[in-house]
């Protein structure tokens, strides 16, 4: 039998000071039963001699301190789990969200897992096709690889996270594939955005949501995307599947994060957050990736706003440290109506070279990606040169790289939320836009790709002409 302890002697913010414990844990589960019979629910952060720090998820508010009992349950925060979790929504600490969404469970996990062990870790190599040409071609998304995406507020990174979580697919692999969803701080609308997508769609299928909405408490937040990653380790690593894990918005965990640091007089780093946000935002990162012997995997694209636009915020840059590069999305491009407006140039995906190729997307993938990027800066180059002296100051060649940066963004960068392009279309579509340069002009790419595909292309043009 557990015991009930009458002893809280202060309440700060979330946080409760137990005293008289015996036997505590870090991390152990407690129930609160206030005066009226409600119950609430904390855990364990801190325990010095006989006294116990407990943080409380549903907030402090409310609680008379000489009449409420507190018992510690000896178990962390767990996650019921089971095959049929596939097409399910939770709230963010992994509760039903209505009586469709229970499940049987086959076995509970603690939510706090380990990150994955480097010697443990096999290398990511093969590439994932999220349907976007500006990832798929640009900054390819691979499996087992963490992949954020920095945006600023107002900027549509939901639609982009939906969209991805629709089309994403591994392919040429036998092996199934998931989508877990991790939402933190999200208004109701966004909720229901994103639950109505899946269902329409048939997305949900596949998916497995977990929604922790802006008007829970904050304290939630911080179990949020643990609870999701607890969920994404089991589909991968027991149930061998191939798991995408979408973190939205990271942002609000850190705010999450501030808030109980400050409520523990905590000396604080950077900006307020605690010292400790690089080491806490890696035991979630470092969830992610391939195991060696195991055929599952989970890749992860965790998305953040960056108060002011600020890549300098901490938030962003200690992300930039843990991941494997960042997609960035620009404010100036979604002023011009390019969705989704994704910065090509700053982003970066540094692990992209081993997920494409011969046998993986195609053989001229690399070259055709180097072209593109060096015509496209080029192209940004003569715009700005064009403001300052005007067009009649460019070169002819100058002209034709304004063109193309115009077209790039608008046809490439650019295209529909239900727009699912393969790897070959987005492939394609980069040749047609290269095809504007005379051939000397593009030195990225050899000459036996230039015979295969360029000539291809301008053949086609010359069909259309002609069929005109």
């Amino acid at each position: 039998m557990l015991k009930e302890y009458n002893s809280i002697i202060n309440i700060s913010g979330p946080l409760m000071l137990v005293e008289g414990v015996e036997g505590v844990k870090y991390e152990e589960l407690v129930e609160i039963r206030l005066a009226d019979n409600t119950k609430r629910t904390g855990k364990v952060l801190e325990v010095h001699n006989d006294k116990a720090l407990v943080q409380v998820f549903e907030g402090t508010t409310g609680i008379d301190i000489e009449k409420t009992k507190v018992r510690f349950l000896a178990r962390g925060i767990e996650l019921e789990l089971s095959k049929d979790i596939l097409g399910k929504v939770f709230t963010g600490l992994g509760k039903p969200k209505t009586d469709k969404d229970r499940i049987i469970a086959e076995k509970s996990k603690d939510i706090n897992g380990a990150p994955i062990n480097p010697y443990a870790r096999d290398y990511p190599d093969e590439f994932i096709q999220t349907g976007i040409s500006s990832i798929d071609g640009l900054n390819t998304l691979v499996r087992g690889q963490k992949l954020p995406i920095f945006s600023g507020s107002g900027l549509p990174h939901n639609k982009m996270a939906a969209q991805i979580a629709r089309q994403a697919a591994v392919l040429k692999s036998e092996e199934s594939f998931a989508v877990v969803f991790g939402a933190m701080g999200i208004t109701f609308e966004e909720s229901e955005y994103f639950i109505n997508d899946f269902k329409k769609t048939g997305a949900i299928s596949r998916a497995v949501l977990f929604l922790n909405l802006a008007n829970d408490p904050a304290i939630e937040r911080i179990a949020t995307p643990r609870v999701a990653l607890t969920c994404a380790e089991y589909l991968a690593f027991e149930k061998n599947m191939h798991v995408l894990v979408i973190l939205t918005d990271i942002t609000n965990y850190c705010e999450a994060l501030r808030e109980v640091s400050a409520a523990r007089k905590e000396i604080p780093g950077r900006r307020g957050y605690p010292g400790y946000l690089y080491t806490d935002l890696s035991t979630i990162y470092e969830r992610a990736g391939k195991i060696k012997g195991k055929s599952g995997s989970i890749t992860m694209i965790p998305i953040l706003t960056m108060p002011e636009d600020d890549k300098t915020h901490p938030i962003p840059d200690l992300t930039g440290y843990i991941t494997e590069g960042q997609i960035i999305l620009s404010r100036s491009l979604h002023k011009k109506k390019i969705s989704p407006p994704s910065d090509v140039l700053p982003s970066l995906s540094r692990l992209k070279d081993k997920g494409i190729g011969k046998g993986k997307t195609r053989e001229d993938h690399a070259d055709i990606f180097n072209q593109l990027y060096a015509a496209y800066a080029r192209g940004k180059e003569v715009e700005e040169l064009a403001v300052i002296l005007g067009e009649a100051a460019l070169s002819d060649m100058d002209k034709i790289y304004l063109q193309f940066a115009s077209a790039f963004e608008e046809e490439y960068i650019s295209q529909g939320e239900y727009e699912n392009r393969t790897i070959e279309q987005t492939l394609d579509l980069s040749w047609k836009l290269l095809s504007v340069f005379p051939r000397e002009e593009l030195k990225r790419i050899r000459d036996e790709y230039l015979d295969k595909y360029l000539e291809k292309v301008k053949e086609n043009k010359k069909v259309e002409k002609e069929d005109k």
